[in-house]
């Protein structure tokens, strides 16, 4: 049977929010859509099957903390990404810059070599030019592969910024050398331009010339406020290509992805609901939670009375503060997949609504309710 080609289709709108289907090979997805992030082949204190459970219909990993741990060597040899992690789910896999901005010992940039940096794991030297981080996202057999781009850290220099991005754009042009043609794999290009207008409508009128099978913007997780956020989305929405995939890194909260869609943006990631689920702090319709708190203790309620997923009701949130007050795992496992089906549920309500053209009112009534 011949694979499926890569593919996106915008199937209803609401204003700027939108609803899609992204088809890759190894399943269809249904956007807008938030990726649980497995950095390092899992998505951490829970298996990937019940990952699945949870309506999650793409993952995201990381190609900086493969590339130092175990390898792409190794992950080649084991036959990819999806079977070394035993995920049948399409995966999409960063380029590492970002990891190399806020990570690394030591770093350099190299306009030719590449980003030249020290491990932060053991200070090992590692070389990573935009050629080379297609190659080892070609080799974990990615599906959905990003360009090696510069992600600076948050500042208001405006040459420093634009330097960044003109580098950004010659390692974008690159990287679509090194991917060469795959039908049933996609390149996204990443648009850069700090919080400056300017800067990031030449990023992407440049990458639109090059022609990605999608666009993400990054350089929006690095410290910016909501509104600047905003501001730099609401700066691109009507120039971004409408037949193609917007991708919103690193983003975030609900009301960042609440207030994304509304602005056209289709795919989220963020380790958020993870990492808060390991340390106790849980996501709910009506806001966020401290299970730790000693006011749950005689609490014998569940986070969510509705939620049958994955049996989730079963544990009230008196044995949930148990179990992190005791340094128990199962607390982290627990919450960290009450997280992943919130957030899942939340994108599902945010597509249902745009396809009834009630978007505008679910996002003032559950901002007004947070």
């Amino acid at each position: 049977m011949a694979l499926k080609k890569f593919n996106f289709n915008v199937l209803e709108t609401d204003n700027f929010a939108r609803t899609g289907l992204i088809e890759t090979h190894r399943g269809d997805i249904q956007t807008p859509a938030f990726m649980p992030v497995g950095t390092q082949a899992t998505v951490k204190a829970c298996s990937i099957d019940d990952v699945i459970k949870t309506g999650s219909e793409i993952i995201l990993s990381n190609t900086y903390h493969l590339m130092i741990r175990p390898g792409v060597e190794r992950i080649i040899a084991a036959g990819g990404l999806h079977k070394f992690m035993n995920c049948k789910l399409p995966i999409l896999t960063d380029s590492g810059g970002f990891q190399v901005m806020s990570l690394s010992k030591l770093n350099k940039v190299d306009r030719e070599k590449g980003a030249i940096f020290n491990s932060h794991v053991d200070g090992k030297k590692f070389i990573l030019s935009p050629e080379e981080s297609i190659r080892i996202q070609k080799g974990l057999d990615s599906d959905i592969v990003m360009i090696m781009d510069e992600c600076p850290k948050k500042t208001t220099d405006y040459n420093v910024i634009s330097k960044s991005m003109d580098l950004s754009i010659y390692w974008a042009e690159r990287s679509k050398v090194a991917f060469g043609s795959n039908p049933h794999k996609a390149l996204f290009g990443i648009v850069q331009g700090g919080v400056f207008k300017d800067l990031r409508l030449k990023s992407l009128n440049e990458l639109t010339k090059i022609d990605f099978d999608g666009y993400a913007i990054g350089g929006l997780a690095v410290g910016e406020t909501q509104k600047e956020m905003f501001d730099v989305l609401d700066d691109i929405k009507n120039t971004m290509p409408e037949n193609k995939p917007r991708y919103l890194m690193g983003v975030g909260t609900p009301a960042d992805i609440l207030g994304a869609v509304k602005r056209g943006i289709d795919m989220f990631d963020c380790v958020l609901p993870t990492r808060s689920g390991r340390t106790g702090l849980a996501f709910t319709w009506n806001g966020r939670l401290n299970i730790k708190n000693n006011k749950f203790k005689s609490d014998n309620e569940p986070l969510d009375i509705n939620c049958s997923n994955l049996s989730l009701n079963k544990y009230s949130k008196n044995y949930l503060n148990h179990l992190f007050n005791t340094n128990e795992i199962l607390g982290s496992t627990l919450l960290t997949l009450h997280n992943i089906n919130f957030y899942q549920e939340l994108m599902s309500t945010i597509r249902d609504n745009i396809k009834k053209g009630t978007f505008a009112k679910f996002h003032d009534e559950y901002i007004d309710r947070l």
